[in-house]
């Protein structure tokens, strides 16, 4: 079994737009990723979406790269979509806990006018923190058992 990694950790200042790569440890808080807009008190504080899934969307002919479909933690080796509800992730010294799988497309995003398709509402997830702390490319992803402790 292969292991799962973080390829990319992204944020962008507004919603419905691209994320961009960011170098280096990334801090998060108990609201999400410093410095991203959709940081805050909710459910959605954190989206991940496959390489895989972006690769997908290759195919088609299209260029893109980790945070085109805004996605803040782009990852690689994961079954994202395999992933049920209350599943909890460890990234470097952050703990996250996955609280929907899929969104409805809003149709005015950026992602669907330039790439005519978006993947992040079919293929995303999303998770809230749990345990604040920092992640950056190349961290494992561990899947924490039930009743283990943080």
């Amino acid at each position: 079994m292969s292991q799962s990694v973080v390829v990319s950790v992204n944020i962008s200042e507004q919603k419905g737009t691209r994320k961009h790569p960011q170098q280096g440890p990334v801090t998060i808080t108990m609201l999400g990723i410093q410095g991203d807009a959709h940081a805050g008190d909710w459910h959605r504080q954190l989206s991940l979406l496959a390489q895989e899934s972006i690769d997908k969307m290759q195919g088609h002919g299209l260029f893109l790269k980790p945070g085109d479909f805004a996605e803040n933690i782009t990852t690689h080796g994961l079954d994202l979509l395999t992933l049920p509800v209350g599943t909890r992730l460890r990234i470097g010294t952050v703990t996250m806990e996955v609280t929907q799988i899929g969104k409805e497309c809003h149709l005015g995003c950026e992602i669907r006018k330039l790439v005519g398709d978006c993947v992040m509402p079919r293929e995303g997830i999303f998770a809230r923190v749990i345990t604040a702390g920092t992640i950056r490319a190349g961290d494992l992803i561990t899947l924490i058992s039930k009743g283990e402790t943080l």
